[in-house]
C-alpha cells in the first residue's frame, strides 16, 4: 500500500481529491494532512510515497513555504516523491514559477488545477 499525503488549501478540495484517488487508484492511500504545520512531521509518521500540496499566493501554502517543506521530508525521506498543485488561472506567474521549480528538480510533477482526476491519478502512479 502506497501512501499520498495530500496538503491542500481548501479541507472540502481535500476530501474530494482523497475520494477520487481512492476510486482511481487502488493500492495507494490518501491521507490528509493536518495542515502545512504538522505536514513534514505526519510524512515523518507515515512515510508516504509522494506529498501532494496546494501552492498559492498566500501564506502558509506560497511557493517558498511549500519548498521549505519539501526539504524537510526530503531529509528524512529522499524517496518521497513531490507534486505541486497551482491554479494556473488565477496565477499565471506562479503557475511559471512552480513549472520551473519541476526544470530545476525541486519536485518530482506540478498539476494544474484544471487537471482532469484520471490525469491526476495517472501522474501520481507514474512517479
Amino acid at each position: 500500500m502506497r501512501i499520498i499525503v495530500i496538503d491542500m488549501q481548501s479541507k472540502l478540495v481535500s476530501r474530494a481529491l482523497e475520494r477520487v484517488l481512492q476510486q482511481e487508484m487502488p493500492g495507494y492511500t490518501p491521507m490528509i494532512s493536518d495542515g502545512p504545520d504538522s505536514t513534514a512531521d505526519q510524512c515523518r509518521l507515515f512515510k508516504p510515497y509522494a506529498l501532494m500540496m496546494e501552492v498559492t499566493g498566500y501564506t502558509p501554502w506560497m511557493l517558498e513555504e511549500r519548498l521549505k517543506i519539501c526539504e524537510n521530508v526530503r531529509r528524512s525521506l529522499p524517496e518521497c516523491k513531490f507534486v505541486f498543485s497551482v491554479d494556473e488561472n488565477a496565477d499565471p506567474k506562479l503557475a511559471e514559477r512552480v513549472t520551473q521549480c519541476k526544470k530545476d528538480g525541486k519536485i518530482d510533477a506540478f498539476i494544474y488545477n484544471s487537471t482532469s482526476e484520471r490525469y491526476l491519478a495517472a501522474i501520481l502512479d507514474s512517479l
